[in-house]
């Protein structure tokens, strides 16, 4: 007698992680789209949302019992088009065009560093799915794409609404080096908090400290006074914590040989 093959597992459910994905992508693409209609702080709006989908869709998958293959290549084009080449392009229509009106070579390097960007969160990605089995899940290796972009929205986000009295075009210099950083932070060696897990092993690996957790309804309450600009001081904070960690790491190996 042939032994009774278990029916096969329904794929419909292999669309719920998938469809979370899509609508990050939608989020990205609509993004680029916001932004060369000059809507700068709906396309801003438009990655963060992406970013929230991209942290849902995995999450999704694991708990459904739905991670697949196919769904990490997806997931990993998605956050190309929403975390590369959305803010590139935004950055780019909001402040970095204005630079051709100083100098037609400076036109040509806004746009080359906008495309910089774009390429270091494409290396960025790819570094991060060849090496996701091998390094500590306590620590990025160079600044996350999600977290690059966010540092770039926020910028825009903060100074696009108008509350400042800052535009695009009298900060074209500051964007230049805010996009010129975050694309180098993301394909540095230099290790971000990742906030997943706490290094130990078995079942307690997924863990966080108690005080994380404790935060949060703090940091949600102060969000709320003023969403833009408190988004773009963590970014800032958050960007400057992986160059200051290891400042710090050098300068206490360099003083030891001395003590």
């Amino acid at each position: 007698m042939d032994q009774m093959k278990p029916p096969p597992r329904s794929r419909s459910i292999y669309l719920l992680p998938n469809l979370f994905t899509t609508a990050g992508l939608f989020a990205g693409f609509y993004a680029i789209i916001a932004a060369a209609n000059g809507d700068f702080v709906n396309a801003a709006i438009a990655v963060f949302v992406a970013a929230v989908m991209d942290g849902l869709d995995g999450r999704v998958a694991r708990l459904t019992g739905t991670s697949s293959e196919f769904g990490v290549q997806y997931d990993s084009l998605a956050d190309l088009v929403s975390f590369g080449m959305a803010p590139a392009l935004v950055m780019y229509h909001w402040s970095l065009s204005w630079l051709k009106f100083d100098d037609p070579v400076l036109g040509r390097v806004g746009w080359a560093v906008a495309f910089l960007y774009a390429a270091c969160a494409a290396l960025r990605l790819a570094r991060f799915n060849t090496q996701v089995s091998v390094v500590d899940k306590r620590w990025f290796i160079g600044l996350a794409s999600p977290a690059a972009a966010g540092l770039m929205m926020s910028f825009v986000w903060a100074f696009a609404d108008g509350n400042l009295g800052w535009d695009g075009n009298e900060l074209r210099y500051v964007a230049l080096g805010v996009t010129l950083v975050s694309a180098l932070l993301m394909v540095s060696r230099i290790r971000f908090w990742s906030f997943k897990g706490s290094g130990e092993k078995g079942p307690r690996a997924d863990r966080v400290p108690f005080l994380a957790l404790a935060l949060v309804p703090i940091a949600i309450a102060i969000m709320v006074i003023d969403l833009p600009r408190v988004l773009f001081a963590v970014g800032f904070v958050y960007a400057l914590s992986g160059p200051g960690c290891w400042l710090w790491q050098r300068v206490r190996k360099t003083a030891e040989p001395g003590a």
